[in-house]
């Protein structure tokens, strides 16, 4: 059944260790599913989070190891609980009982197996609210149809463009040519995005029996969003991808090649969210620019880039995120 674990080739590093025995790879990790919390997460975008939260799962290990990582105690695995697939099915609807707007899986690259099995586990139990894949992107393609149909939203990176600058600070120069054919991949699965209507809540009565035609578009959903106050409660997505590009300080000219490459390979069948919330924790060798925030002056240029080559479908921050916690506490909760 998780035959893949042997010989691992889930991601693009196909390390070919025998993760059935034990072994581990770049990841970190053994066939073992370990995670470092499960909770409501408020500080996605706001189609995903809401105003309930985002049922998110903090998966343990990661395939990246970026230089600038948030979440090294868990993408290291240095915080780690086990569990087992039936346990990871019954965590889903435990969220989904605390009024999570979805089913949010953080870095469950290494894990898509186990995933899979416990996605098909938990809606033969009453799962019924969206499922979010939200990762790094540096994924295969064949992986990735181990989840086709289990996943409604996929929530991809797009860190770099620069093969030396993604070789110096995730070891992978290789990354934008993999990403791209990973959410090409994501595209073909779930198609354009779509949103409930305003005031559907998922998960309640009747909320999966929407038919294409009582959900919004993505032109729909721009249009009500750009006449509504910031303070407005809006539609969730139902499905979709929204590929995240996070602002690195010094880099400018990369983020616009990301933009540009985006673009002109899916138009508008993604949503782009432009995030300027780059934190500085620690230095990084060789990259003295990385110790600071990014300017206002480079993120206004990029959004003005953006809306230059044609952009319509993006999500933007507005001011200082930097300073704000995005980060909780890897403590074990909900597991």
């Amino acid at each position: 059944m998780l035959r893949e674990y042997g010989a691992c080739s889930l991601c693009p590093r196909k390390c070919k260790v025998n993760r059935l025995q034990g072994e581990k790879g770049y990841c970190g990790q053994t066939a073992e599913i370990t995670a470092a919390r499960a909770a409501l997460h408020y500080w996605e975008e706001p189609c995903i989070s809401g105003t309930t939260g985002s049922g998110a799962v903090f998966f343990s290990g990661c395939n990246m190891g970026c230089a600038f990582c948030q979440n090294q105690e868990i993408a290291r695995g240095e915080v780690a609980r086990s569990l087992t697939i039936d346990r990871l099915s019954d965590i889903y609807l435990e969220l989904q009982a605390k009024g999570a707007a979805n089913i949010n899986l953080v870095t469950a690259s290494h894990f898509i197996p186990s995933v899979a099995e416990s996605l098909r586990l938990a809606k033969k139990k009453g799962l019924n609210i969206p499922v979010v894949y939200n990762s790094s992107a540096y994924e295969t393609t064949d992986a990735l149809r181990l989840l086709d149909g289990l996943v409604d939203v996929y929530l991809p990176d797009c860190k770099y463009h620069d093969s030396i600058l993604s070789a110096e600070l995730s070891k992978a120069p290789d990354y934008f040519e993999t990403a791209m054919a990973a959410i090409e991949e994501m595209v073909r699965q779930v198609g354009d995005a779509s949103f409930y209507p305003v005031g559907t809540i998922p998960g309640a009565a009747g909320s999966d029996q929407l038919e294409d035609k009582d959900l919004l578009s993505a032109d729909e959903y721009n249009d009500l969003v750009v006449e509504l106050d910031d303070d407005y409660e809006g539609p969730l997505v139902k499905k979709g991808v929204i590929v995240r590009h996070l602002v690195l300080p010094g880099h400018l000219d990369d983020s616009k090649k990301v933009l540009l490459g985006l673009n002109e390979r899916f138009g508008n069948s993604i949503y782009i969210s432009i995030m300027n919330q780059y934190t500085p924790l620690r230095s990084v060798p060789g990259h003295p620019e990385l110790d600071g925030r990014v300017p206002e002056a480079e993120y206004e240029e990029l959004l003005d880039f953006a809306a230059d080559i044609g952009i319509e479908n993006a999500f933007l921050q507005a001011g200082d995120t930097a300073k704000e916690s995005f980060i909780p506490d890897f403590d074990y909760t909900g597991l």
